[in-house]
Formats: C-alpha cells, structure tokens, sequence
C-alpha cells in the first residue's frame, strides 16, 4: 500500500495511519488533530486562519465556538508533546497559527 506520508521540520504525518512521528517516536492522532497538522503542514510558513482551519474540522458555515478551535490546538500541542515536539505551532494573535 502506497504511504500518504507529508512531513515538515522533523514532524512526520502518515494521513493513512492517522499518526505523527517525530524523534523515533509516534503518536496516534484524534480525527481533528490530524486535520488541524495536516491543514498546518500543508501550509508550512504560512499562517492558517482561524477561520480555514474551523472551516477545514467543522466543514460548514455553522457557528462553532472560537473557544473550541483553541482547545483542539491545545490537545494537539499536547499530543505532540508526547515525541517530544514542542513548541511547532506557533500562534498568531488574531491572526491563526502556522508551522
């Protein structure tokens, strides 16, 4: 089977697997972790709307609370933390995040 892997600064994203890897560790991904990296990776040295990713995970126009978009990006710091990546997404005030 073909591997639909993307990565970018030493953080690797097997979109089939839903897993990310980095430092010889992984680490499996919830289905909104893994939208909001592959969304970042994709867009390496970009910063990615707010509103891009909420509209990438909740895929509607329906209102979402802004709140939980910062929480999913938190779990997901906090998930990549556990192969000791840290500090990948940076946050743009009122701006959106970026890898």
């Amino acid at each position: 089977p073909e591997r639909n892997v993307i990565s970018h600064n030493g953080v690797e994203l097997d979109l089939a697997r839903s897993v990310a890897s980095a430092n010889g560790k992984q680490v499996e991904l919830t289905k909104n972790e893994m939208r909001i990296l592959s969304l970042q990776i994709k867009h390496a040295g970009t910063i990615v709307s707010r509103e891009a990713i909420m509209r990438d995970l909740w895929d509607s126009d329906a209102f979402v609370d802004d709140n939980t978009l910062t929480v999913n990006i938190n779990r997901l710091r906090n998930t990549l933390e556990k192969i000791g990546v840290t500090g990948y997404l940076a946050t743009h005030r009122g701006r959106g995040y970026s890898v």
